[in-house]
């Protein structure tokens, strides 16, 4: 058997996690919690809301015109766009650049966080591995089970590339965090990725408070 993973002393905020040479799972097991990959039933709205097909057509017409071989253009032309339609139309807050402060292990900034008045979506913009990305999502949202006052059983997330977006739960009394299977390209299935975003986010989805498998 081998020894517990222990985090380095050099480890403090977020994005140390994504600078971790580490497995996922050893890293969630130093913090306390499990990890699992697996095919989430996420909350998902019945059909894509009325805007979407608007949405999409926008991102199609300007995607010629921008290169997004950066992080940076990825947040303003791919995601900033969606994530500020689903904070417009259902009428939740979005923050960019949102501190938490837990304590040493866990501090830093949040790329977006919408928030209705029992969900969260943190959304963790980077242009790398996916990987590396989950890991420092999953740390995020084990701050945010600490952070929020909200009640509800799961705790939502993704790590998004612009064009690339997956999904992940924190089941908070379990303390386990499942990274989805699924990914949801963009703009090809814009449609399903706002069926679930707006499923996180608007209260009264039936299958909101769906255990994890």
């Amino acid at each position: 058997m081998r020894p517990p993973f222990q985090l380095p002393q050099s480890v403090s905020g977020f994005h140390d996690y994504f600078k971790l040479n580490a497995e996922t799972e050893d890293v969630l097991s130093a913090l306390g919690f499990s990890f699992d990959v697996a095919r989430l039933s996420l909350p998902a709205a019945g059909q894509a809301p009325p805007w979407a097909a608007e949405l999409r057509q926008r991102l199609e017409e300007s995607l010629p015109f921008v290169r997004l071989g950066s992080e940076m253009a990825r947040r303003e032309f791919l995601i900033a766009p969606v994530l500020l339609e689903v904070a417009r139309h259902l009428h939740v807050q979005l923050r960019a650049e949102y501190a938490v402060n837990i304590d040493e292990r866990l501090h830093g900034t949040l790329d977006y966080l919408l928030f209705s008045e029992s969900d969260l979506v943190v959304v963790e913009a980077k242009n790398a591995d996916l990987t590396r990305d989950t890991t420092q999502l999953c740390v995020e949202l084990i701050a945010l089970d600490s952070w929020t006052d909200s009640t509800a059983p799961m705790l939502y997330g993704a790590v998004s590339l612009g064009n690339i977006w997956q999904f992940a739960a924190l089941d908070r009394q379990a303390r386990r965090v499942v990274q989805d299977l699924t990914l949801y390209t963009v703009p090809d299935e814009l449609d399903s990725l706002l069926r679930v975003l707006v499923g996180i986010l608007k209260p009264g989805t039936p299958a909101e408070n769906t255990p994890l498998p």
